[in-house]
């Protein structure tokens, strides 16, 4: 434990240089006392640490002194393979930790690197954040439960309830793994031969059962996953054209994303789009838009559009009982 801490402030050292005890025992969650004997027992192993005092005091390594934390453990690696997760995703994964640990080893071996000596960092540019817009769906199971799960290969024995379904029913599943999805998480697995997805908040409960997976020849969770993703978003079988104010295109674009087939040239302020769903019942999402969209085409949706602004208005004519 202590020779990982020690680790740890060399690392923080390494690429700031001068940090305060303060600093120092907020990012390795111990004492001040504690930073002070571990940079006293560096120092007397050899390493150029030492204690400045005064106003502008703190823990500071000498320049030019750089530890070669390149190597990263495989628990580390393994953290950087799913780097597309965000933070409360490597947190329900357990991953949390390990994460910081090798972004401490990579910021270091960066900071060996004077900044003049190139360009700016991609880092420094580009920031990926997968979460879904506004509050996502929660996962009714611990999702690194389930991972560790998985690890094992092992047929499971889920609780789920379809979209469709008021209660869950009990089936047995042969997993390929999790997919995070737009802050979603999905449990990919063949159901009696069938490939699903399954929604991770509609997933009760979990039983790892003795019996081994019974995947599929030459298919893995990505080839898996493609395929779903494919048929999914292939679904789409109804064309539904809208109107809306020009001004409101880049919202209908997050909110519709990859459901917009084509969209007109802006004319009076008016934009034309062409939306593709995979019956009548899904023009339901355009009711996010409120009275800023006119449905045109076809003539079964706009119908189901009037019946559904019809029982809203019914529903809140009258106070609520």
């Amino acid at each position: 434990m202590k020779a990982s801490r020690l680790l740890q402030l060399l690392l923080l050292l390494q690429t700031r240089q001068r940090l305060t005890t303060t600093e120092l025992a907020a990012r390795l969650e111990v004492s001040r006392r504690t930073v002070l004997r571990d940079v006293e027992a560096l120092s007397t192993a050899g390493v150029p640490v030492y204690a400045e005092r005064g106003r502008n005091g703190g823990i500071v390594l000498l320049p030019g002194a750089r530890l070669n934390a390149s190597l990263l453990e495989p628990s580390e690696l393994e953290a950087l393979s799913v780097a597309g997760l965000d933070s409360a995703q490597r947190e329900r994964m357990g991953l949390s930790a390990v994460w910081e640990s090798a972004g401490r080893k990579i910021a270091a071996r960066q900071a060996a690197a004077p900044e003049s000596l190139g360009p700016l960092r991609l880092a420094d540019l580009v920031l990926v954040d997968s979460t879904g817009w506004f509050a996502a769906p929660e996962a009714a199971v611990d999702v690194s439960d389930l991972a560790s799960a998985l690890r094992h290969r092992r047929r499971l024995r889920i609780q789920y309830r379809r979209g469709a379904e008021s209660q869950a029913s009990i089936r047995v599943v042969d997993p390929y793994g999790l997919v995070a999805k737009s802050g979603r998480w999905y449990l990919v697995a063949d159901d009696q031969g069938e490939s699903r997805l399954l929604a991770l908040e509609r997933l009760s409960a979990f039983e790892q059962l003795e019996a081994p997976a019974v995947l599929q020849p030459d298919e893995t969770l990505r080839t898996r996953w493609t395929a779903l993703r494919n048929r999914t978003e292939g679904q789409d079988r109804v064309s539904v054209t809208i109107r809306l104010p020009a001004k409101g295109l880049d919202l209908a674009r997050r909110i519709l994303g990859t459901r917009i087939h084509h969209v007109s040239d802006p004319k009076n302020c008016l934009c034309v789009v062409v939306v593709r769903y995979p019956d009548i019942e899904s023009v339901r999402q355009l009711l996010q838009f409120g009275d800023h969209i006119e449905v045109l085409a076809p003539e079964a949706a706009r119908a189901r559009i009037s019946q559904l602004a019809r029982d809203l208005a019914d529903r809140h004519s009258t106070p609520a009982s």
